[in-house]
């Protein structure tokens, strides 16, 4: 069973953003991996730091951490399979993501520049991930869908293969390691800072010619249609990481992931709350009162419902398994169904003579006064 979000970064259920901050900042030192080279379990407690911390740094993510724990996650969509983000962090992930909370401790110096900086400068020639937001219909939700979208990202040059251009000789300014070392002060004491060489860029070599198309940077911008795969059940905010499909990595690179973060469009007829769906059904004071069959509109197509008479304004009736489904799972959420009566602004003489007439027949019945008052 997974451990405590809360016990792992040893807080209390009521911390504070900055109390959660302090705590994780304290074991990503302790247990980083420059710091702890070769040592398995030392990963194991950092990863699982920075998971906890990914959780309950994110409001949302924590309000459903703490009303349904590990699974309130792994169902909406913040954890679990399917390419979505939370559990089972990778270093890298960690670095990108949380370096930017230890700036202020180590001087403005960064996550990574403290330990050798090998965690800072990795992947050098890695091509940058890249974000979109992908509207979707709540029909679209409900089925899941495939979507082709356009992008324009960097791709290897076709002109250079990738290369940048022909000839290379060693950077004389880094010996061909990409980085150049220099010494920082800290509150740990004088330590080594590895940065990125500026003359050949990480590289380690400079190109002798060029390539006249890409520059000698190996990459040029180009339009490209992604097929994203959408599972049934995801919420607004949600997102999905398509690994590789960001930018091309300068010189043969890494190619960086695409993140898609999925937007939900306002519906004609629905308004979402979870998994289920509400609509509001509008029907006159005659149906009201002696009950009828309507018609009511689902994700899944039209279906008759019935009315019970002597249904009150503002009623809730409820479908079941009418709703959403719940993300990798194997269940759907409800409908609900609230009543609204329409009472007419405008009648001829007829119609008002007539309810005159239904009004004093039932006032005759209940020998009393309609008007009720509930204290």
């Amino acid at each position: 069973m997974p451990r405590d979000y809360y016990d792992i970064l040893g807080v209390s259920k009521s911390a504070t953003q900055e109390e959660l901050k302090k705590a994780y900042r304290k074991l990503a030192v302790k247990y980083h991996p420059d710091k702890n080279p070769d040592n398995k379990e030392a990963e194991g407690k950092f990863k699982e730091a920075a998971e906890a911390y990914s959780a309950l740094s994110d409001p949302e993510k924590r309000q459903r951490y703490d009303q349904f724990g590990h699974d309130g996650l792994k169902q909406n969509g913040f954890g679990g399979g399917g390419g979505f983000s939370g559990q089972g962090m990778s270093m890298d992930d960690i670095f990108s993501q949380f370096g930017n909370i230890f700036g202020d401790a180590f001087g403005g110096g960064g996550f990574g520049s403290f330990f050798g900086g090998n965690t800072q400068h990795r992947n050098t020639n890695r091509g940058a991930d890249m974000r979109v937001n992908l509207r979707l219909s709540l029909e679209e939700i409900y089925n899941g869908v495939k979507k082709q979208i356009k992008i324009k990202r960097f791709e290897n040059c076709s002109d250079c293969h990738g290369e940048g251009g022909t000839g290379k000789h060693t950077c004389s300014v880094c010996n061909g390691t990409g980085k150049v070392r220099e010494r920082v002060n800290s509150f740990f004491g004088q330590m080594i800072s590895e940065k990125v060489c500026y003359q050949c860029h990480g590289q380690g070599t400079i190109i002798d010619s060029p390539c006249q198309t890409c520059h000698g940077d190996g990459r040029v911008k180009k339009e490209e249609s992604v097929t994203i795969d959408i599972p049934a059940g995801v919420q607004d905010g949600n997102y999905m990481t398509l690994s590789g499909e960001g930018n091309a990595g300068k010189r043969k690179g890494e190619t960086g992931d695409l993140i898609v973060i999925f937007k939900e469009q306002n519906h004609k007829f629905f308004t979402r709350s979870g998994n289920d769906i509400i609509v509001t059904c509008v029907i006159t004071w005659p149906q009201a009162v002696l009950g009828a069959e309507i018609e009511v509109p689902t994700l899944s197509g039209k279906v008759s419902f019935k009315i019970n008479s002597g249904t009150d304004n503002g009623k809730i009736y409820r479908l079941r398994g009418k709703g959403l489904p719940v993300l990798h799972g194997h269940r759907h959420g409800d409908q609900l169904i609230q009543i609204k009566i329409e009472t007419p602004s405008q009648m001829d003489r007829d119609e008002k003579n007539l309810i005159k007439e239904l009004y004093q027949l039932y006032s005759k019945k209940k020998n009393s006064k309609i008007e009720k008052f509930i204290p």
